[in-house]
Order: C-alpha cells, then sequence, then structure tokens
C-alpha cells in the first residue's frame, strides 16, 4: 500500500539513464502518497514527475576532448545541484550512471549527511579496481544490474543490492523471427546474418569494412545467404551506404536504426563487442562477437583489464560461451569461419541459445520495484 511522502535528488547524464531512471520513479510513485522529485534528467523523468534543474543533454559529452572544452560549465552544474541538496536535504538521492560527474557528487553529499544511492555499477570488476574506495566513500547503496557485479562490494562492506535489467523484464522469451522479417521486408526463406559494427563512427570504420570482407566470404559459401546491416543514426547510414557502394553486388539490406528487429530476423548475429550483445543474447540469437580499437588503446586496455573476457554473455556465463575475435584475431576469415556454423543452426548455434535462457532467467527480476524497494527501504531506515 503506498504510504508517505518521499522527496528524492537524481541526476542522469544521457539517454539510457533516463529511461533506466524514469521506470524506478513509476514504481517509487506506486509505493508513496506523494512523490517528489527533482535534479537532472530527461523528459521521461520529467514525465514521471521530475523537476529538472538543468537540460540533461548540457551532461551528454563524450570522448576525452570535449569533456574538457566544457568542463566549466559541467563543474557548474555539478556545484550548483550539490549546494541545492545540500540546503535542502532530500530524503535520498540517487545517481543514474555517469559515475564520473556522479560519484564525487555523491561523496560530497554523503558527507552532508544525505543518503545517497548509485544505480548502474562502473565496471569496477572489468577494469580499475581501485575506483571501488572511492565509491565506498560516495554511496549508501550500489544499485547493480548484473549478478556478478555484487562480489567486489561485498568484499570491501559496501552495501549492495542485485535488481536485474530492465531489458531481460521488457523481452519475450522467444522473438518472432517470421514477424521481424516480415516488418522489414526482408525474405522470408533462406539464412539472414545481421551484422551490426557498432553505433559509433570509430567503430564502424574500424569493423564495418571487415564485416563486410565475411559477409562476402560466407556468401561466396552460400549464394543464398543474405545480410542486414542497422544504421545507428544518420551519421552511421551514411558512412555504411558509402561502405555499400562499394560492394553493389553483396545483398545487403541497409536499415535506419531498429537493431533489435534486426536481430530478430536473424538467424545469427555478427557484432562489435558492447551493450548490444547482451541484447542479442535476449533475443536469443547466436553470435560472433568481434572488436577493434587504436593500438595505443589496446594496449592500455591489456595492462588495465582484469576480466578474461569482453562479451557480456561469456561474463555472465562464465565461461566462452560466444566466440570473441579481438584486434588482430578480428580478420574477415576468422569471423566467417565462426559464424558459418552458426548460421546452420545446429550445436553450436543451440549451445548459445540454451545459455541465453539462463541469463534472461538471471536477469529478470522485475527491476524497477526491486530497485524502488531497495530505495525506500534506504530512504526509511
Amino acid at each position: 500500500m503506498p504510504s508517505g511522502t518521499l522527496r528524492i535528488g537524481v541526476l542522469a547524464g544521457e539517454a539510457s539513464g533516463d529511461i533506466l531512471g524514469s521506470r524506478v520513479l513509476a514504481a517509487l510513485r506506486e509505493q508513496c502518497d506523494e512523490l517528489i522529485v527533482e535534479g537532472i534528467g530527461g523528459p521521461l523523468m520529467e514525465a514521471q514527475g521530475l523537476q529538472s534543474m538543468f537540460p540533461m543533454d548540457r551532461l551528454s559529452v563524450m570522448g576525452f576532448v570535449e569533456p574538457l572544452k566544457r568542463l566549466p560549465e559541467l563543474l557548474r552544474i555539478r556545484r550548483t545541484v550539490f549546494e541545492h541538496f545540500r540546503d535542502n536535504p532530500p530524503d535520498l538521492f540517487l545517481g543514474i550512471d555517469a559515475p564520473d560527474f556522479n560519484l564525487t557528487l555523491e561523496r560530497k553529499l554523503k558527507a552532508h549527511g544525505v543518503k545517497t544511492a548509485h544505480l548502474v555499477s562502473p565496471s569496477v570488476w572489468a577494469w580499475r579496481q581501485r575506483r571501488i574506495h572511492k565509491i565506498k566513500r560516495s554511496v549508501d547503496l550500489m544499485l547493480c544490474l548484473f549478478p556478478f557485479e555484487t562480489r567486489i562490494y561485498e568484499e570491501h562492506d559496501v552495501p549492495v543490492r542485485f535488481v536485474g535489467h530492465p531489458l531481460a523484464d521488457e523481452l519475450p522469451d522467444r522473438a518472432d523471427a517470421a514477424a521481424a522479417r516480415n516488418d522489414l521486408n526482408l525474405p522470408a526463406q533462406g539464412k539472414i546474418l545481421a551484422l551490426l559494427p557498432g553505433s559509433r563512427g570509430g567503430e564502424v570504420r574500424m569493423l564495418a569494412p571487415v564485416f563486410l570482407q565475411a559477409a562476402r566470404l560466407l556468401w561466396q559459401l552460400n549464394p543464398q545467404l543474405s545480410f542486414v546491416l542497422p544504421a545507428a543514426n544518420q551519421a552511421r547510414e551514411a558512412e555504411l551506404r558509402k561502405l555499400l557502394t562499394q560492394q553493389p553486388d553483396l545483398p545487403v539490406t541497409l536499415i535506419s536504426g531498429r537493431s533489435r528487429v534486426v536481430m530478430a530476423a536473424a538467424d545469427a548475429i555478427l557484432l562489435a563487442s558492447g551493450t548490444a550483445t547482451l541484447e542479442a543474447a535476449l533475443v536469443k540469437r547466436p553470435m560472433v562477437v568481434a572488436y577493434r580499437m587504436a593500438a595505443l588503446s589496446w594496449w592500455l586496455v591489456l595492462r588495465l583489464a582484469i576480466t578474461p573476457f569482453a562479451a557480456l554473455p561469456n561474463v555472465l556465463s562464465g565461461r566462452a560461451l560466444v566466440p570473441e575475435l579481438l584486434q588482430d584475431g578480428a580478420t574477415a576469415e576468422a569471423m566467417a569461419a565462426s559464424a558459418e556454423p552458426l548460421l546452420e543452426g545446429g550445436e553450436a548455434a543451440q549451445k548459445q541459445v540454451s545459455a541465453f535462457d539462463d541469463i534472461h532467467a538471471t536477469l529478470r527480476r522485475d527491476y524497477a520495484h526491486r530497485a524502488a524497494e531497495a530505495l525506500l527501504e534506504l530512504a526509511r531506515g
């Protein structure tokens, strides 16, 4: 039963955080007579009653150079938010992702007696483990989307709760391939390989040409095979369209966005390492994961990484479930050789799909309500 008034501060710095936060706010609203929300967020959280102090897009900066250019503005925004909640303490403050921005804000608020929580664990399990000490000084509660993330917090006596992943709640047990193909006007019959070389310009430049080379090798083996390639945005679409003009005979359908439908329409997926690998697993399509980066960045990753796996399905299952082709190993020949048995739908594909079912069951935990319950316990404890 709803009870009491809850006043919380929240801060999300980008669209993904706005999605995560809006669902938690909706669940909190069900459990409170009145929910008062202040801070920074986007339109989805504003629809749940957030009074945003600044436009969220002022925080949405990427890369290394752009944040430095905007540093004075970013520091001013953080100082303003801190002073507001220091002088008008909420029942709790929730930082959503954006750890470089939020953890410092949370640490300062916690030092002034405000209860703090953070949603989406930084990747301390993968690299820069020493950040755990800063996190411990910053948060009263860490909300994790993945179960394996809780171990390092428990080892360092940081209160932590695994709340599940919203995608696992949202996606059905089985995606309808026939409906997806019909939706995208793709052939109802024949094998289809989805190609997802990433959403960032650097990823597309590094991976898309090799993905298309791998596609050609597979097509030569099976002329009935076709390919579908989603573009994350208009800039990526222009880059991919230019690449495709160099291979006009290759049967590739370029799609604007709609990557999830593209995945559902495919028999197998060749994709860049990243969060899309989790979505592919929850859509239950066998995959090959590849990644390339600049030589210096790769050198740093090799020295900083403390996990043996790059792809989330492998991290979640704790084993080499899906092929990972990284850096020099990300060749067209290796991609084609790894994808070919998956397209056949035999034992290799079935092993992946069976494991994906287990991952889905593990992550489906009614994320929004579990997170809301944990936050209410913190606020009222």
